[in-house]
């Protein structure tokens, strides 16, 4: 920097100006000034949420929907344990309850999950009850425990022909 002869020298600032001003970053502020930021941090919290809610609902269902796939399963397994005396005794077609309760279990146990198997009124069908829960994966609204789902299956027995179908 050159000076004047004779002239006091100023003292250098901070910034490294001689006067401390940078009038090529000056900025005005006005009143509006960060709006637009504040409006992309909202509408982004809120597509995220969207995003969240969309993507654990889509998972409970697809939950939802395997348990009673599980279910249905295990009741035909449970509905395959005949009563194979009462059938040669002329008794008829039923179900043993405790081997159609452990087939069942051992069923769903393959799939890591616990339900249970009853007979129907007649003893020719099997209804199994699945209960299990969905942790979801973003939203963390949800309790700790995750959301509990129930799922259920029956089956009934069917045997042969008793009449011609056409007559």
């Amino acid at each position: 920097m050159l000076r004047k002869p004779g002239a006091p020298e100023k003292p250098a600032t901070p910034d490294g100006s001689a006067d401390g001003k940078r009038p090529w970053c000056r900025r005005r502020v006005r009143p509006d000034a960060g709006a637009i930021s504040l409006f992309v941090a909202i509408v982004t919290t809120g597509f995220v949420s969207m995003i969240g809610l969309v993507v654990d609902a889509g998972g409970r269902l697809r939950a939802i929907e395997n348990t009673d796939a599980r279910a249905q399963e295990a009741a035909r397994v449970a509905g395959q344990q005949l009563d194979e005396a009462g059938v040669l005794q002329g008794r008829g077609f039923k179900v043993l309850e405790a081997y159609a309760s452990q087939a069942a279990n051992a069923y769903l146990g393959l799939f890591g999950l616990s339900g249970s198997a009853s007979l129907t009124a007649d003893g020719t069908g099997v209804v199994v009850t699945v209960s299990t829960t969905y942790k979801p994966a973003l939203l963390s609204l949800v309790p700790k425990n995750g959301w509990g789902i129930t799922g259920r299956g029956s089956a009934i027995l069917v045997h042969g022909v008793k009449k011609a179908e056409n007559g």
